[in-house]
């Protein structure tokens, strides 16, 4: 079966996800997490990619980002990507590839899932037995929108509109999201983050992908398994035109 095209739309919510090669380590100390981080600065000034949201793994990153065109998300991705290879080649005497092939991407509703998101990547590295708190893992955005120290030059991160919902003032909003990670989010939430993720689809209420169906032919959601039935033939035909 062909690989269906990347699901971009300009000036939406994507949810990113890039592992290292067969797994490996994409950073062994804290010089390669900050270069790595003022790569992606850099990369996405560059390409016109806004960060909301990021947390670094030891093998893999995710992050949460609107794009400014359908090209920006890939752009800042390969030159992050080579220029980041170039340093950590360089730097610990290896060569080849550091990436395990493609980065993945959600397009993601921000009105419903934004927040989950965020959660989900502050709650990676405790759910990885990593830490016991989000707060104590420096290589993620939670200190930064907890208002909490945080190490180094970090990527610029810019609160998505939907996170000033939290409170009226910075505090307000710090304490707000404090109590979100607090909460976390059930086990469907994190299910339906991760379907999303793995296959590349949209992640969102059903009027959202309705939308966002109008303005691309790539489909948005799993099909179902099997041959459709005569009665749902023609929606079936239909999809996506």
């Amino acid at each position: 079966m062909a690989r269906l095209p990347r699901l971009v739309i300009a000036r939406q919510l994507h949810h990113v996800l890039q592992w290292g090669h067969n797994k490996d380590n994409i950073f062994l100390d804290d010089v390669d997490a900050l270069q790595l981080l003022e790569i992606l600065n850099k990369s996405a000034a560059r390409h016109g990619v806004v960060i909301h949201a990021w947390v670094l793994m030891p093998n893999h990153f995710h992050l949460l980002v609107t794009p400014e065109s359908a090209n920006s998300l890939t752009g800042m991705m390969q030159a992050l990507g080579r220029d980041y290879v170039r340093h950590f080649n360089r730097r610990h005497h290896r060569s080849g590839t550091l990436w395990a092939g493609r980065f993945r991407s959600a397009l993601v509703d921000a009105n419903q899932y934004l927040l989950p998101c965020m959660v989900f990547l502050d709650l990676h590295p405790v759910r990885s037995g990593l830490v016991e708190s989000p707060a104590d893992y420096p290589w993620s955005s939670h200190r930064q929108y907890v208002g909490l120290p945080a190490p180094g030059a970090l990527p610029r991160i810019v609160p998505h509109a939907v996170a000033w919902h939290l409170g009226n003032t910075p505090f307000a909003r710090e304490a707000g999201y404090r109590e979100l990670v607090d909460v976390a989010f059930g086990a469907e939430k994190k299910d339906e983050i991760v379907t999303a993720i793995r296959g590349g689809w949209a992640l969102g209420s059903h009027q959202f992908v309705q939308q966002m169906q109008s303005l691309t032919q790539r489909r948005m959601t799993k099909s179902l398994a099997g041959r459709p039935s005569k009665s749902n033939a023609p929606a079936a035909e239909n999809q996506g035109r």
